[in-house]
């Protein structure tokens, strides 16, 4: 026999969770947060490597509850937001990654489109970002804050990988900008938008 229904399974998964968690630093809500990036990853180790910074959960929760314009670096980490939680905010969920002016905006400078399409959310108004895939986004982000360009309500920036990732989530950290970043090389699309789920669901129970 096996668990079948959805909510059980989640359920279960979550004690399994909780058995493990040990003495961790966080808040209440921070371990609400920790706990779905575990969830969505099967790595216990996320327990150890997740940085919450100037107020993340508060600065994130009441710019959802105020409906910010918020972009992904990836279809996948728009695909992963939960949709039904989402249409219970007035929340605006955007990616520019397909975009043909992004593609044609990455060849003529010389960079990613990831890189582009941050720059097209800025441009359009963007104060919510959720980065699990591409350091180069992250980093003109960080550009753009410096040139006094964006402020952001909060910065989710997870990006993976071995190529500027742990670099760029370091620079985030030194920034003064409510946001959750992972130390190291771990991260995704997966994890971001498990962020921003565990946010949606705080602000709007299910």
């Amino acid at each position: 026999m096996y668990i079948k229904e959805p909510m059980k399974i989640e359920d279960k998964s979550m004690d399994i969770i909780d058995s493990v968690m040990g003495d961790v630093d966080f808040s209440d809500e921070e371990m609400l947060v920790a706990k779905r990036m575990i969830h969505t990853t099967g790595d216990f180790e996320y327990r150890k490597i997740i940085v919450f910074k100037d107020n993340f959960l508060e600065e994130a929760k009441a710019s959802i509850e105020k409906g910010v314009k918020i972009f992904t670096d990836t279809k996948m980490a728009y695909q992963g937001i939960n949709k039904p939680a989402l249409k219970k905010s007035s929340c605006e969920l955007v990616y520019y990654i397909d975009d043909e002016d992004v593609r044609e905006a990455a060849k003529a400078k010389g960079t990613t489109r990831s890189a582009c399409a941050l720059e097209k959310a800025v441009e359009n108004g963007v104060k919510g970002f959720v980065i699990g895939n591409a350091p180069t986004a992250l980093f003109r982000l960080l550009e753009l804050i410096k040139e006094g360009k964006v402020d952001p309500d909060f910065v989710v920036g997870v990006p993976v990988g071995f190529v500027g990732a742990a670099e760029s989530k370091e620079a985030l950290r030194e920034v003064e900008v409510p946001s959750v970043s992972t130390v190291g090389t771990k991260g995704g699309s997966n994890v971001a938008a498990s962020i921003i789920n565990a946010l949606l669901y705080m602000v709007y129970p299910r």
